[in-house]
């Protein structure tokens, strides 16, 4: 791969540079390098001493061309390693905001010797300088990522450690009964004790490898919960014309978005929004009233409409409180989705005493007054599959990425085959490479265990400036 030139590749040690923060109409621009020689690199085109200053300073001058012009003023934060982010010496130069000034800086700096970074090649450095483990590497651009505060604060956790330390604590576990095991191979049958044998079965410390197997399937089973809150879902509002579905979608969104008349068939397309809704990521869909037309604009939408309910994760129902259950109603179903019926307008006109739909009794919602918007939040969070007992459980260690769970579910594979092996009192020569193979995919997890196609796989999917 080149890069302006000069050959670029993510285990080299060459000084790179990067936007930290997009150019645009802001108050500053941030850039950021790093890599071997780039304080003295920066300094042979900034107007203030640079090459003596120390690490954790921060230097006012300006950035020159080679020809002495000046090109902005500007504010240079020195990090000296081991002391920084990647573990090399690197600047965070910040710089007046607009498009111009901050894309004049870069040339400089790429003239006086600076390559483009590649996606993600900071953190790559931090984890190959040992300031970051895999975990908490990924954790860095899930924080990035985050669309809500409680995605924002399970990012936060495991960079703070608390994915890293249990995986890692459990791996000891693991490493434990498989030093036990090879022992025990160390030695013939006869030198086993029957006491050892009866106590322990063929697998040495059991019980050990029963715990961490508890324990890693609790974190396969958190990830729905955390995909959910990291992806978000999809929330269509669905229903007859005019049945109250902008309205709704605007009290959902807190502004006005969807034109609301009295008029069938306003919407003639979907809109669609990002609303947070008990901390979880909503992609709010509003759709065109559902019914025969033969206005060929609105049939479009229409036929748009049942296409997005088909791809959706959960589909609001309205039901016009004012007009009441029509047939159309009652035939409405989502091939193989979720879907919650709505009683719409409750501040004109209440719902049939025990009015049942498929088995579900409708919410009651005015998006007028909103009443029953609380009950709507709780029923959409039951049907995203959270509820209020897994969202106090925030603070335990959870994965974040399908690479974590796809690592740990081969971990739980490889136990589960060696206990079931213990357990049919087959030969511990069988068994401990299934231990070994646990142990090795827990160590890919924080990046014990790794290989350069793996890496760079990862971290080019990182954001440029990361």
């Amino acid at each position: 791969m080149t890069n302006n030139g000069i050959k670029a590749n993510y285990g080299d040690e060459s000084p790179i540079a990067a936007f930290a923060t997009t150019p645009g109409n802001s108050a500053l621009t941030l850039i950021r390098c790093s890599g071997k020689g780039s304080i003295e690199l920066v300094s042979s085109i900034f107007s203030s001493p640079l090459a003596s200053a120390q690490g954790n300073t921060v230097i006012h001058g300006w950035i020159v061309s080679n020809k002495k012009e000046k090109i902005d003023d500007v504010l240079v934060s020195v990090f000296r390693a081991p002391k920084s982010y990647t573990g090399e010496d690197s600047l965070d130069i910040c710089c007046h905001g607009g498009v111009a000034a901050g894309k004049a800086v870069m040339e400089a700096l790429k003239t006086s010797g600076f390559r483009d970074a590649l996606p993600g090649e900071f953190t790559f450095r931090a984890f190959m300088n040992g300031k970051l483990d895999l975990t908490k590497a990924e954790s860095v651009m899930e924080l990035v990522s985050a669309k809500t505060e409680i995605s924002r604060r399970h990012a936060v956790l495991r960079l703070s450690g608390s994915l890293y330390e249990e995986i890692d604590s459990i791996k000891k576990m693991l490493v434990g009964v498989l030093a036990a095991a090879e022992i025990y191979l160390d030695y013939s049958e006869d030198e086993i004790s029957a006491d050892a044998e009866e106590a322990e079965g063929r697998l040495p410390q059991k019980n050990i490898a029963l715990e961490a197997l508890t324990r890693l399937k609790k974190l396969s089973a958190g990830w729905r919960i955390e995909r959910v809150y990291q992806e978000g879902i999809t929330l269509v509002i669905a229903g007859c014309p005019n049945s109250g579905k902008s309205s709704l979608f605007n009290a959902l969104l807190k502004e006005d978005r969807s034109i609301v008349t009295e008029i069938p068939g306003t919407t003639r397309d979907w809109i669609e929004a990002w609303v947070s809704i008990e901390g979880i990521p909503i992609r709010l869909i509003d759709t065109a009233g559902l019914r025969e037309t033969a206005d060929s604009v609105e049939k479009l939408g229409v036929e748009r409409s049942r296409k997005l309910l088909e791809e959706s994760d959960i589909v609001l129902y309205l039901i016009d409180g004012a007009r009441g259950l029509t047939d159309e109603d009652k035939n409405f179903t989502v091939q193989g989705g979720k879907y919650i019926f709505v009683w719409s307008k409750c501040d004109i006109a209440s719902p049939p005493e025990s009015l049942n739909i498929n088995g579900q009794i409708p919410i009651c919602v005015s998006a007028k007054t909103g009443d029953g918007l609380v009950q709507l939040y709780t029923a959409i969070t039951l049907e995203a599959g959270i509820n209020d007992l897994q969202q106090s459980d925030s603070s335990s260690a959870a994965l974040g990425t399908v690479r974590q769970k796809t690592l740990v579910d081969i971990a739980c594979g490889s136990l589960e085959e060696a206990l079931t092996l213990s357990d049919n009192d087959e030969p511990l020569d069988l068994i401990a490479p299934l231990l070994k193979d646990a142990v090795s995919s827990l160590g890919e997890i924080t990046g014990e265990i790794s290989t350069v196609d793996l890496l760079e796989k990862m971290f080019s999917s990182f954001c440029v400036g990361k």
